[in-house]
């Protein structure tokens, strides 16, 4: 296993000083945002495709500092139902296939979009329960009319440029925001449809991040994994549940906020998702992700480092001498 980071979290830095730090750091990895809420800070699809000498020039960077690149990421919401704003998602996300062929990437981190409640809606409608029946014709109407035929046809596109992952982050607000919904859409789709897996989304919503692994691996799809954190407020979530409108700053009386990795999964349940991914077959780039209001760009991701190195196998484990 590879340890990387999402690099947005150093987007007000030059790509050089990025990679002198990821390098610094004894990482192996990034992750590049090529647009829509990522940011493109280091890859933009207009000017690497607009000219094949900056797309050389970014991979010589790479080559120097030993890094590779573990997966594009354009995070967006193209079933959006502005049909303006839907249009510029899907842009971003197309110009980021045609790039990731450039590049020789076979995978693309998304959110799988959430649409309205029809045609006529100004924003998303996210279904997140069965009654009164008025919700359940929504969500029908959701995945049989835009979620299923928008990446029915994404994905036979993605295939046309040679990238066979498209890894959904399970993210509620969306339409794929647990495993079920991930394994609907990929029964639906194609193998195609896979997730970037990352625990902090799922560990709020009161899913174990390891039986969640264990039942996508079985279905081989885990595509990419992210390493964010989370902590739960015991106290607040018995009072007031895990759905939570709160501003992230107000962490007093949230139920949940994200946490440099480390300071909300204890260092024992990391080291059993990282066993996990190796079971299922994972053994690619684990991912950091930094989202923390209490510690610094800098100070929590050198943290989540730290302890990520103590807890992932980089070695083939080789055979069972005592078995």
């Amino acid at each position: 296993m590879k340890l990387g980071v999402l690099t947005v979290l150093f987007q007000d830095k030059s790509l050089d000083e990025t990679l002198d730090i990821v390098k610094s750091l004894g990482l192996d990895a990034v992750e590049l945002g090529t647009g829509n809420y990522p940011g493109n800070a280091y890859c933009n699809p207009d000017e690497l495709l607009a000219d094949e000498t900056k797309i050389a020039e970014l991979q010589r960077k790479l080559d120097e500092k030993g890094l590779i690149i573990s997966a594009l990421s354009c995070h967006g919401n193209p079933l959006h139902p502005q049909k303006e704003v839907a249009q510029q998602f899907h842009d971003t996300w197309r110009k980021t296939v045609l790039l990731a062929e450039k590049l020789g990437i076979d995978c693309i981190n998304v959110f799988s979009g959430c649409p309205g409640d029809s045609d006529q809606s100004l924003y998303p409608n996210w279904v997140t329960c069965a009654w009164p029946p008025d919700y359940l014709e929504i969500l029908n109407w959701q995945w049989e009319q835009k979620l299923t035929p928008y990446w029915k046809e994404e994905a036979a596109f993605a295939n046309q440029h040679h990238v066979s992952k498209i890894a959904f982050e399970m993210h509620p607000g969306f339409m794929v925001y647990n495993p079920e919904t991930l394994l609907r859409l990929r029964e639906a789709v194609g193998n195609s449809i896979g997730a970037n897996f990352d625990p902090s989304h799922l560990l709020w919503q009161g899913i174990d991040p390891v039986e969640a692994i264990k039942l996508l691996g079985k279905h081989g799809a885990i595509f990419h994994a992210h390493a964010k954190d989370v902590y739960l407020d015991r106290t607040n979530i018995q009072r007031n549940g895990v759905l939570d409108t709160k501003p992230y700053g107000d962490i007093m009386n949230r139920s949940w906020t994200f946490r440099s990795v480390g300071y909300g999964m204890q260092e024992a349940t990391w080291k059993q998702i990282v066993s996990m991914l190796r079971v299922v077959g994972y053994d690619g780039v684990l991912s950091i992700e930094h989202e923390d209001a209490l510690a610094s760009v800098e100070e929590g991701f050198a943290k989540a480092v730290e302890m990520l190195k103590r807890s992932i196998l980089r070695e083939s484990p080789g055979e069972m001498w005592w078995a």
